[in-house]
């Protein structure tokens, strides 16, 4: 049984009476968990992770049951909660550094697989949204100019968590097929961005100097924090069946990002990257071959999917990115002062040699 309630355009929506939330230990899944629970007609919202939710995080959660649960190791303790909708957002894009790329891999896949099995016994549930990302797409020199959600890969990727995405799908669409009294919705976001570098792909292009592939200036597309929200909330109120393209509207490219923020790029070799990535641990945020492959090749997929069904258009890549810019200005190497004094004194120079070859 659903509460219904007037949604923000004025549809009806139904809010779910009991809400499970995965990675409730990171930002986007406490803020998501504390927004549902404050919605009319939610009753209870089980937060899940396999560490403690941090000490900036907990007053979010203060109208969340928390649950320490490793679902890796099974998830049958959440059967009998009776959920009536489950938002899967416990899935990391690096290795944290405590287990590695095995790690990674067994709370990304593994852990959903024991997730999905869980779910299937739970009568209850109505809706299963997932958080999933572009990154499914891959990325090479034979990708289409705009990818939609129905574009398969040109190439297996080269990336852990392109790969692992992958595979996280396959296990979701399987769920779906013999689940269908289950809405599944499975959104594909682009790189997050918003005020803070809490990313590796923000954390690397926020360093003072940010490597980039010689040679090559990918076109980017980010979707801002707050807009990723607003759709996994209404994913989790309203029914939105299918996979989802979620960016902001636009594109920039790598080199108008680097400008933008005042920082310097320092084009090098691909294989120079490719090391950094594999060998580097995460130094300055480059992190995976899947950053390294979006800085060659970039990515831009077509989101009218997402406008069409929720009635709802993110801000632009170009906004969205600026207000990152924004949080960051006063760290900027190259700032308008500074050009503008460079360029005075680059024609100082010129006009003091024209004078001293002036007869």
């Amino acid at each position: 049984m659903t509460a219904v309630e007037t949604g923000p355009a004025g549809d009806r929506v139904r809010a779910p009476r009991v809400v499970i939330v995965t990675g409730i230990s990171r930002f986007l899944g406490a803020t998501i968990a504390a927004r549902i629970a404050a919605t009319p007609g939610v009753v209870r919202v089980i937060g899940v992770d396999r560490a403690d939710p941090p000490s900036e995080l907990r007053p979010l959660l203060r109208g969340v049951r928390v649950h320490r649960i490793d679902l890796t190791e099974g998830a049958a303790e959440l059967i009998d909660l009776g959920a009536e909708a489950l938002v899967h957002l416990a899935v990391v894009s690096s290795p944290d550094g405590k287990g590695g790329r095995a790690a990674m891999k067994d709370q990304n896949v593994i852990g959903t697989m024991q997730l999905l099995a869980a779910c299937q016994q739970m009568p209850s549930l109505r809706r299963l949204v997932l958080r999933s990302s572009t990154a499914a797409y891959g990325a090479s020199f034979r990708d289409p100019a705009v990818f939609t959600e129905d574009t398969e890969p040109r190439a297996v990727p080269r990336g852990g968590y392109a790969r692992d995405i992958l595979d996280i799908e396959g296990y979701v669409r399987g769920f779906r097929r013999r689940n269908p009294r289950v809405t599944t919705t499975v959104l594909r976001f682009t790189p997050f961005v918003g005020p803070r570098p809490d990313t590796g792909l923000l954390q690397l292009l926020a360093q003072p100097v940010v490597p980039t592939v010689l040679g090559r200036d990918p076109r980017l597309q980010f979707i801002h924090v707050d807009d990723a929200l607003e759709l996994l909330y209404r994913s989790v109120v309203e029914d939105h069946q299918g996979v989802f393209n979620v960016a902001g509207p636009g594109t920039i490219t790598l080199s108008q990002a680097i400008r933008r923020l005042g920082r310097i790029a320092l084009p090098v070799p691909e294989g120079i990257l490719q090391a950094a990535a594999v060998y580097g641990r995460g130094v300055n945020g480059l992190r995976s071959l899947d950053q390294v492959d979006l800085f060659v090749h970039g990515r831009v997929v077509d989101t009218a999917r997402l406008t069409e069904q929720y009635g709802f258009t993110p801000r632009s890549t170009a906004e969205a990115f600026d207000d990152f810019v924004r949080a960051q200005r006063g760290d900027a190497v190259l700032t308008p002062g500074r050009l503008a004094e460079t360029e005075r004194r680059l024609l100082e120079m010129i006009r003091s040699v024209r004078a001293g070859r002036t007869p």
